[in-house]
């Protein structure tokens, strides 16, 4: 017979998603519906490393901690000591998204009463006091995380208060973006997985149509990312515009994230600042080339659109790779940065009939 939030009430809860920003923000929908099970539970959100601060103002949590799988969950014993250190704080519930042997080790040694996870790989079903079916083919990855409180009995909701901004975040957001005339359209050329990336010349290409269309245009990149966007301004002959805002490198993560809520559609690739998007109700334009819309990780809601080619080649992969298996990355090269555009025009134009 499986729990109710009235027959089981746990005090303190850890909730471990150590993947990708993607998969931790996709996350949060989990963490609400647990948080409305039980309002009086402290929530304990356990991310990778520098993923943690983008989630610092989130109203939901009691802390959210970076776990470094370099360092502290460098091996399997080191993750059993991390597992026997959480033991001492004695949670009442773990529940775990993430389906890695360190990860099942780490829940096992956490040693909480009731243990949360998937049923497979093999091992999970000696880590975890409940597993799940993920039903990977079956779900879009919400709903498999969602899988994770069948056993508890927590009713799911899909109505959640998205992603909060960290205030200061959010006021140097204000700072840099204010004088752009509306209506901005933000551009995100980055990705881990160089076969993510759709062409920085397409991007620029959408940039200048976009300016010439008097619209403002911001660009983005991560850490590691600068390269790239030094290639879509270079491309952008409307670079030198008083419309177009380069800020690439120069963000922390909460600050992108507060920066990206100040645009009226955002352009990216298959990436975790995508998922910050759609998380913050943001037009989102995802091009989607080695992965695909029904691998389930995909942007959410009615103004977010993805742009895929059908190719008997695709998907090559769950995250993309280095380069191209065949050797032509039709995938993203033939996605038309005009027809990418008129995509985009259409979401702008819904924003500016609706403001």
């Amino acid at each position: 017979m499986r729990d109710t939030p009235e027959t089981f009430s746990p005090r303190t809860v850890g909730v471990w998603q150590t993947a990708f920003l993607g998969d931790a923000v996709l996350t949060l929908p989990l963490l609400a519906n647990l948080k409305a099970a039980w309002p009086a539970a402290r929530l304990h959100f356990f991310v990778r490393r520098g993923a943690g601060a983008l989630f610092a103002a989130q109203p939901e949590l009691a802390s959210v901690r970076e776990v470094d799988k370099r360092g502290e969950l460098k091996s399997l014993a080191a993750s059993l000591t991390y597992g026997r250190k959480l033991a001492r704080e004695g949670f009442d519930l773990w529940v775990s998204a993430h389906t890695s042997l360190r990860s099942a080790l780490v829940a096992r040694a956490a040693a909480a009463p009731r243990r949360v996870g998937y049923d497979a790989p093999l091992w999970n079903r000696l880590a975890y006091t409940d597993v799940v079916p993920r039903r990977f083919a079956e779900l879009a990855e919400i709903e498999r995380l969602h899988q994770l409180l069948l056993p508890l009995g927590v009713p799911v909701s899909t109505d959640w208060p998205g992603l909060a901004l960290v205030p200061a975040a959010a006021a140097r957001a204000e700072e840099l973006l204010s004088g752009l005339p509306r209506p901005v359209l933000g551009l995100h050329p980055g990705s881990v997985w160089p076969t993510k990336r759709w062409p920085a010349a397409h991007f620029a290409r959408v940039a200048d149509l976009a300016l010439a269309e008097g619209t403002s245009v911001v660009l983005f990149a991560g850490p590691g990312e600068e390269a790239t966007a030094a290639e879509v301004r270079a491309a952008c002959s409307g670079a030198g515009s008083a419309r177009f805002l380069d800020l690439s490198g120069r963000l922390t993560l909460p600050e992108l994230a507060a920066a990206i809520a100040r645009l009226d559609c955002y352009l990216t690739n298959d990436s975790g600042p995508m998922h910050i998007a759609w998380a913050l109700k943001v037009p989102v334009v995802a091009m989607f080339g080695p992965t695909v819309k029904a691998h389930g990780f995909f942007p959410r809601g009615a103004t977010t659109r993805v742009l895929e080619l059908d190719l008997s080649c695709r998907p090559c992969g769950l995250h993309g790779g280095r380069a191209c298996r065949l050797g032509h990355h039709r995938c993203l090269q033939g996605l038309e940065p005009d027809a990418a555009y008129a995509v985009v025009g259409s979401l702008l134009g819904s924003r500016r009939a609706g403001s």
